[in-house]
């Protein structure tokens, strides 16, 4: 099938479940405390180094700068201008324009890049900058997450934690705060690390991450990555994996094979490599078959599923890796039951237009990567402006599954909650923005 009929299948899929023979039933009986709302399941997909502006700044049509208060769809999001501050056009992203380009994004390079508020001297910083980091994608390109915004909610005021790359945002996600700069380390022991570019750096952590606060309250949750049981099992044997014949690339590490340092539990010793926690994406299929898909997801793509830039990979394979997760979701007993959210590490150095705000803490937030909620929890055609970023979905994790926020006492306590994406009425109760 077609990628857009694809996409377009999922859009109609809620309006057609009720002529739709009905799925398997499940137990609905909860393991550990039993959720605040309706959303039994939630999944996560975390896509690379993209911005808001890159993906979704020719479907805004809001004048850039305007600050709409609205929330109905398209005109109630700004459109990336059509130069940046300082006069710099943009170029488009397309899968040629990013397949040989990979911007600087670095901690040092972006806070240069950003100057201040101004957010003007990406394509101009003499070091880091060029061009190429100013680029919007054109509307063939990004056309299905632009029809998957009609049908859910998009968040215009999300942002990456911080400034930098991307295993220091990735650490949000396990402890809604900052471990450490860029990608300053591989995961100690990690199967991978031996086989990654940056093994001679590697640490591990004993803090308590999300992941320990579910699994003490019996709530399941996994994390399932495209490539992990080949590079496990390459490296029992003392190797590492080799490129599948899909992957563009012509190497033998990230793209084409797992990279560790993508799995922000791989760091801690509670959750590194530990099977009931990280498991490999072909796993997903059999959970949803035998009705054993834990009540939290997070969905990891290999680099060339991934859109992060250069080594030839496709802005395309990745939204065809996105939708192909969101159909296998949506023809499951648990389609029902399901939050699906998907979101970006950081923006990868690519410009986007709007300034952050302060950050919650002395690490500042870099620039807006994508965020969207889909399916039947999430409201529709709506664009939130509330300011979010990853500890946000801890916070809503903590809220809806262990009865509260701020049980990490780090940004979890002080970020908004993800209520402004999603519907009150089918939630079954009002979750806290």
């Amino acid at each position: 099938m077609p990628l857009r009929a694809i996409v377009f299948a999922l859009a109609l899929c809620e309006a057609c479940a009720s002529s739709q023979p009905s799925p398997p039933a499940i137990d609905d009986s909860c393991a550990g405390p039993c959720p605040q709302s309706k959303i039994k399941h939630v999944v996560v997909v975390i896509q690379e180094n993209h911005t808001f502006d890159n993906h979704f700044g020719r479907y805004c049509t809001a004048p850039a700068g305007s600050n709409p208060t609205c929330t109905n769809g398209a005109m109630c999001c700004e459109r990336a201008p059509d130069t940046d501050a300082s006069g710099n056009k943009p170029i488009v992203l397309d899968d040629a324009a990013q397949a040989f380009h990979d911007p600087d994004h670095t901690a040092e390079c972006e806070t240069k890049e950003m100057h201040g508020a101004l957010m003007d001297r990406y394509a101009t910083t003499v070091e880091c900058g060029g061009p190429e980091n100013l680029a919007v994608a054109d509307q063939k390109t990004v056309q299905p997450y632009w029809d998957l915004a009609k049908t859910g909610a998009l968040a215009d005021r999300y942002f990456q934690p911080e400034i930098g790359q991307s295993s220091a945002n990735d650490m949000y996600f396990a402890r809604a705060a900052h471990v450490f700069d860029d990608n300053a380390f591989e995961p100690k022991g990690a199967f991978g690390t031996p086989c990654s570019l940056q093994s001679a750096n590697i640490a591990e952590y004993t803090d308590t991450t999300l992941g320990d606060l579910l699994s003490a309250a019996s709530v399941p949750w996994a994390f399932y990555v495209e490539g992990y049981d080949a590079q496990a099992t390459a490296q029992r044997g003392g190797k590492c994996a080799e490129r599948t014949d899909a992957c563009p690339g012509n190497v033998n590490f990230s793209p084409c094979t797992f990279e560790p340092g993508d799995v922000p539990f791989e760091y801690f010793t509670s959750t590194r490599d530990n099977p009931k926690v990280i498991r490999d994406l072909s796993t997903l299929d059999v959970d949803l078959a035998i009705g054993t898909l834990p009540a939290i997801v997070f969905v990891k793509a290999l680099g060339y599923h991934s859109e992060h830039p250069v080594a030839r990979t496709r802005i395309t394979d990745g939204v065809a890796f996105v939708s192909s997760i969101a159909q296998r979701i949506w023809a499951s007993r648990y389609r029902a039951s399901t939050l699906f959210l998907l979101t970006y590490d950081e923006g990868g150095g690519y410009w986007d237009h709007v300034p952050p705000p302060a950050s919650p803490d002395t690490h500042a937030y870099g620039t807006r990567v994508p965020t969207l909620a889909l399916g039947p929890f999430a409201k529709k055609n709506f664009v939130s402006h509330v300011v979010m970023e990853h500890s946000s979905l801890v916070a809503f994790l903590e809220w809806n599954f262990l009865g509260g926020v701020g049980q990490l006492k780090t940004r979890d306590a002080k970020v908004h909650n993800l209520g402004s994406l999603i519907d009150s009425q089918a939630a079954g109760v009002a979750v806290p923005e």
